[in-house]
Parts: structure tokens; sequence; C-alpha cells
């Protein structure tokens, strides 16, 4: 009966934060006609015919030769800018060198960060929208910029690509706003976090508080890490529900995580938001 209590006592203090998620459908739009880069920067009005008299004048040679240098240049910086834009169909696509496989099955759900970091980087030199003049072509340039920052704040985070990979690929969406009840936190789990909840509550003001803390960060810290190895491997072998559970407990350790690193001397509680 005093567990009960305790539950409900818990979950009444759970505040569940739905911020909005936009749907990262694929967006081939940059690759259609109309987008192009390379055409959009070979659009120039056609100059007009010389007469036949103007055509008889002797024409300043330098400006001639410069001006098709300057050409011949920009048309081959945007062709080579063309040929290295990512593919947008998901997340993985456009890190193809990193990951060329794709998602789970077909790769193992960990990423080396440090390869995706350097193909990241080397993405953004490409498409940086201050190698565009303002216009059409800076304003497709940013939106492209900003998608490869999303992607990659994605897959660089376990929790974040877990749930894109349950969202995108399997059409399970933990952070909707009937995830409270449709994707509860097992009884297992939500025992734990109370009794975190209730050494913090303990704990208090006293000397032995911050040891405590510290403590309990570590021990918080290893649960993450025993979460993300499950969550992965259970994409790896197929398991989409238990990638599922163990999804909803790793955003529950986040929230822990968060709330031991924001403690201060003298609170009683951590405020856990899922």
């Amino acid at each position: 009966m005093a567990t009960s209590f305790r539950s409900q006592r818990l979950v009444q203090r759970l505040s569940f934060s739905t911020a909005p998620r936009s749907r990262t459908e694929a967006r081939r739009s940059f690759f259609s006609a109309d987008a192009c880069l390379l055409c959009q920067l070979r659009r120039q009005p056609e100059p007009a015919r010389p007469t036949r008299w103007a055509s008889q004048q002797p024409q300043p040679p330098h400006r001639r030769y410069a001006s098709t240098s300057s050409a011949t240049a920009n048309t081959e910086t945007t062709s080579d800018q063309n040929r290295n834009l990512p593919d947008l169909t998901n997340y993985y696509t456009i890190f193809r060198e990193t990951l060329p496989a794709g998602p789970p099955p077909a790769s193992p759900f960990d990423i080396p960060l440090g390869e995706l970091k350097r193909e990241f980087l080397r993405l953004q030199n490409v498409i940086h929208p201050d190698k565009y003049p303002p216009g059409p072509a800076k304003q497709r340039a940013e939106a492209l910029s900003a998608r490869i920052n999303e992607a990659y704040r994605t897959l660089a985070d376990p929790l974040q690509r877990a749930q894109y990979l349950l969202r995108e690929m399997h059409g399970i969406d933990v952070t909707a706003e009937d995830g409270a009840s449709e994707h509860a936190l097992d009884p297992v789990t939500l025992m734990e976090v109370m009794e975190v909840q209730e050494t913090i509550e303990e704990v208090g003001a006293g000397p032995e508080a911050e040891a405590t803390i510290a403590a309990l960060k570590k021990e918080n810290d290893a649960r993450v890490a025993g979460c993300v190895k499950r969550l992965g491997e259970a994409f790896e072998r197929g398991d989409i529900e238990a990638a599922r559970r163990e999804c909803v407990r790793l955003r529950f350790w986040y929230s822990v995580g968060e709330g031991l690193r924001e403690w201060e001397p003298g609170h009683t509680e951590i405020r856990l938001v899922h």
C-alpha cells in the first residue's frame, strides 16, 4: 500500500514536456529542377547580339578574357559544390561516408562520432550560406545547412538517435502527447526512480549531501550506459518492441541525470521532465 502511494506521488511530480517536433520527411526539393543550385547560378540573361558596326569595333581583350575566366571559375566551383550535396532521404543518407550501410539493423546502432563530426564539418564547408550572394540560392543553402545541423545533433546523441529511428523508420513516437499512457515506464524502473527521489529527499542540506549526490550521478551514468547498450542490441537484432521499452527507460534516466546536475545544496527533490 505504501509503495502504491509513493508511486502515485512520484507520478504526480513527473512533468511531461512534449515540445513540438517536426516530421523529418525526405526533402528532395533541393534536387528538383527549380531548386538546383547549379541551375540557379547559371540562369543569367543572355547578352544581346552586337550590331554589325559594333562587331567591327576593337574590344578590350582584357575585359573579355577576365569575364570568361570569372564565369568559368564560378561554374567549376558550383559544379564541385553540386556534386558534393548530400542525399536528404533520411539522416543516415546525409552522412554517406560515415554511415554507408544506413540505419540499423543494416549497420550498428553505435556511430563513430569522430568520423561523423569530420563529415559534418566537410559538408558544412561545401554548402555554407556565406558562399552564396543574397537570393534564392543563399536561402536554399541556409535551409540545407540547418537540416545537416539537425541531422548531426540527432545522430550524435544516443537518445535522440533512438527516438528518430523509432519515429521515422518504425512509426513509433515515444515523445507524442499520449506518450505518458501509451509508452508508460515499467514498474521496475519506476521503483528505481522512486528510490533516487527518496534518497535526495533524505540528504537535504546535510553535510554528506554533495557526496551522496555525486554517488547518485555515478550510478545514473552507469544506468544510462547499460540502457544505451541494450538499446543498440535491440535495434541491431530488429527487436523494435524491446528498443521502444529501452528508449522509454533511457528518457527517464536522462531526465534523472539532468535533475542531478541541476541539484544545489538544500534542494530536497529533483524535477523529472519526461
